[in-house]
């Protein structure tokens, strides 16, 4: 039993889903390209159809399904006209006249059109009464004549009148509203007595015309044959001028030729004259230019010598001056040879403290060397004894030069005072004091 339950439960669920999806497949919607659908739901109103954020499909539920259910409105997309035939109007002066209006329009926003009016049959009636409005009230602001005359500028007063109108339903005009024709009214001959007065006035301008071309023409023919006469005779007087002419330009010309003749004749006479004349003016002009250039060879000659002289006479001083300096400086380089070694050997010596030191003790050993040998001379006829009387004898006077510094002399001092006290170290000193003195004289 709880089996049966539940399958028929299932069963139930399948057969409302299915019943569901035919539904669905009767109440879908696709909107034709030419139309706009605009669907009122319980929260919302959209737009469907072409070029629409929407789309152009939805479903159709019925109005009375709850939360779901739909109200819609067909609009078209495409241009739709509203027409105004036979239309009685007034102008001005109050004259009862019948036109012909067609208007186009496109729904450029079905949303507002939509919350304006209930089906599109009801928004064609109402532009109509737009439309209405605007033929009447500008029509009766003109006069009849101008409304005829100026037919063309009247569709776009039209259009002008009702565009802001329009906005508020969500129309737009595609093109300036066209006045398509005028008439009289029933039992009305005004525009028919316009037209007349039209056609008369055009009849008697094309009679002026006419009149006036016919006039033209015959003046014309007129002037025609007359300025032919004035040809005519203006040729019989050229011609006689011609002739004229021509005979008086034979004789000019033939004294012109006589004339040009005689002065040919004479032009070259002078022309001859001239010859002569260049002849002689270019013979003397060439003997002038000979002696001229004669002239001017010698003086190039004597000047080229004089020249050349002088030339060589510099050339000679220049030679004696160039070999004088030569050997001046030659003599004066040989002569700072010597100077300019010893300055550059003081140069490097100065800068050189190792050849400085180098150089001090050669100089001092030479000196050494000399003061020894000198030491030496001397000592040999100096008959000097020295006697140590340390406990050493390298204790005792090293250096025989230290006879001649301040201990030297102390120490002689010493050795004299102890001569003086032994009896031969005074006799040593009376031969000493008898050397010196014989030294003294023979120097």
């Amino acid at each position: 039993m709880e089996a049966l339950t539940i399958g028929s439960i299932v069963l139930g669920f399948i057969g409302f889903l299915t019943a569901l999806f035919i539904a669905a497949l009767f109440f879908r919607r696709v909107v034709p390209t030419n139309e706009v659908h605009i669907v009122q739901s319980t929260k919302h109103t959209r737009s469907y159809g072409k070029d629409t954020p929407n789309g152009n499909t939805y479903y159709e539920w019925p109005a009375w399904i709850p939360m779901f259910g739909i109200t819609k409105i067909i609009m078209p997309v495409s241009v739709f006209d509203i027409q105004l035939n036979a239309y009685e109007a007034y102008d001005v002066g109050r004259v009862p006249f019948v036109v012909d209006i067609v208007a186009f329009f496109r729904i450029s926003d079905s949303n507002v059109a939509a919350q304006r009016v209930e089906s599109f049959r009801e928004l064609e009636t109402q532009l109509l009464a737009i439309v209405q409005g605007a033929v009447r009230t500008i029509l009766a602001s003109h006069d009849i004549d101008r409304i005829m005359l100026e037919r063309s500028i009247y569709g776009e007063q039209f259009t002008d009148a009702v565009r802001d109108q329009l906005i508020s339903w969500g129309v737009v005009p595609v093109k300036n509203i066209e006045l398509m024709d005028i008439r009289d009214a029933q039992e009305n001959r005004v525009i028919h007595n316009i037209m007349e007065k039209k056609k008369s006035l055009i009849e008697m301008q094309s009679r002026q015309e006419v009149a006036e071309n016919i006039k033209n023409a015959e003046v014309a023919e007129i002037d025609a044959k007359r300025e032919r006469d004035i040809r005519d005779e203006q040729a019989q007087q050229a011609v006689g001028e011609r002739a004229a002419e021509k005979i008086k330009m034979v004789g000019i010309a033939n004294e012109q030729a006589q004339q040009e003749i005689k002065e040919q004749q004479r032009m070259t006479k002078e022309k001859e004259m001239a010859v002569i004349k260049v002849n002689d003016v270019k013979r003397a002009e060439i003997t002038k230019d000979m002696n001229v250039v004669k002239a001017d060879e010698d003086k190039q000659t004597t000047i080229l010598r004089a020249e050349g002289d002088l030339e060589a006479k510099k050339k000679e001083a220049e030679g004696i001056k160039v070999e004088g300096e030569a050997r001046a400086d030659a003599e004066r380089a040989m002569q700072l040879a010597p100077v300019q070694a010893q300055i550059a050997l003081a140069k490097e010596i100065g800068e050189n403290q190792g050849y400085q030191s180098y150089l001090l003790g050669v100089e001092s050993i030479g000196a050494y060397k000399i003061v020894g040998i000198e030491q030496a001379d001397a000592l040999k006829v100096a008959d000097i004894k020295i006697i140590a009387n340390t406990g050493e004898p390298v204790q005792g006077m090293t250096n025989v030069m230290e006879l001649f510094s301040s201990k030297g002399g102390t120490d002689l001092a010493a050795m004299m005072e102890g001569l003086s006290q032994t009896e031969n170290g005074q006799a040593l000193l009376e031969r000493l004091g008898l050397a010196v003195k014989k030294a003294a004289n023979e120097g």
